[in-house]
């Protein structure tokens, strides 16, 4: 709706994260119910019952990204000398995976934001994996059975 001003107004989300100098870049970190894998050529790279989701607006739509803690990532990840800043998350690091031998087998293949900005925080310090690179599994949570209920 067009203001005093006759400019369109923004609406805003109490659930989501706003550029403080753009308010059309927005994001919102949403818990993943469920179990999430994710796979590079069929081998699995991570997986977790406590990721989080990430859906970004900013020139475009974003796809949405998955974030798992450290210790859900099997693959083994070198850091690499790559650093960019995002005014809704922080300062990322990019990573390689690395394959048995030592060798970079695919680099930028996942990032970190080890130095969140404060409304961020619940990112420090996850893995996020480049969509583009790999492949997602998202399972349902299952729900318990009701007590004393049977399976047919």
């Amino acid at each position: 709706m067009p203001d005093k001003t006759g400019l369109q107004q923004i609406t805003r989300s109490r659930e989501t994260i706003h550029n403080p100098d753009d308010a059309r870049h927005f994001m919102r970190i949403k818990p993943v119910p469920g179990h999430v894998r994710v796979l590079y050529d069929g081998d699995l790279l991570a997986e977790s019952n406590q990721t989080l989701r990430v859906l970004e607006v900013g020139s475009d739509i974003y796809d949405p990204v998955f974030y798992f803690p450290p210790s859900h990532v099997q693959a083994t990840l070198a850091p690499l000398e790559k650093r960019t800043f995002c005014p809704l998350k922080g300062h990322a690091s990019y990573f390689a995976l690395v394959s048995d031998h030592g060798a970079i087998q695919v680099p930028e293949i996942a990032w970190c934001y080890g130095d969140t900005l404060d409304f961020a925080s619940e990112l420090k310090d996850l893995i996020a994996f480049d969509a583009s690179l790999v492949v997602f599994e998202q399972h349902p949570a299952c729900s318990p059975s009701p007590r004393g209920s049977q399976s047919p």
